[in-house]
């Protein structure tokens, strides 16, 4: 019976027992202090394209609301 029976089931277990998962180590810690949100913002934040885009994007927003603000009191 143990000539059939490969390596490959015993070598899995002892490998997923000693992985040390470190990059994902700060994501699971945020997730137990329930501050996931945070994590993604600074993560976002600390990406240039990512800083960039959020700017634009509150930039675009913003002038929305300052138009529609404007629009309203008869500035324009």
């Amino acid at each position: 019976m143990n000539a059939i029976m490969t390596n490959f089931d015993i070598e899995s277990t002892e490998a997923r027992q000693t992985r040390n998962w470190e990059g994902l180590s700060e994501i699971d810690h945020a997730i137990r202090d329930d501050r996931l949100m945070e994590y993604r913002i600074k993560k976002s934040w600390a990406d240039p394209w990512g800083r960039k885009l959020t700017i634009i994007g509150v930039t675009v927003i913003l002038a929305v609301f300052l138009f529609l603000a404007g629009a309203s009191f008869g500035l324009w």
